[in-house]
């Protein structure tokens, strides 16, 4: 069964992306060529795969990890949904997940 995750791009454009349960976020959203530049491919010693979940999915989550909450001090444009998104493992439960990517985020893979 695949699911489907809108992820808001920076320009606030809605990106539809379909993903198996298992896939991790960072990896589906730099698939689908968002700016999620994920240094550290996700052993979250940075910030740079940091996104805003929506409101009404942010409590369906695990709950961040002190670490994660750590690098997220670093992040730009951090909300109180804020995440890293390298530490989201996608389940069926997440179908319809829409996260938005902020519009400080940049990419320096693609510069």
């Amino acid at each position: 069964m695949s699911i489907t995750v809108t992820f808001i791009d920076p320009r606030g454009k809605p990106v539809e992306v379909r993903a198996e349960p298992g896939d991790n976020l960072l990896r589906v959203g730099q698939g689908a060529g968002l700016p999620l530049e994920g240094t550290c491919e996700g052993q979250m010693a940075c910030s740079t795969c940091h996104v805003i979940v929506a409101t009404e999915w942010f409590a369906r989550l695990p709950e961040a990890i002190e670490e994660e909450e750590d690098m997220l001090d670093f992040a730009a444009g951090v909300r109180r949904t804020s995440r890293l998104s390298c530490q989201i493992e996608l389940t069926e439960d997440l179908d319809g997940l829409t996260v938005t990517v902020p519009a400080e985020s940049t990419d320096l893979r693609r510069m």
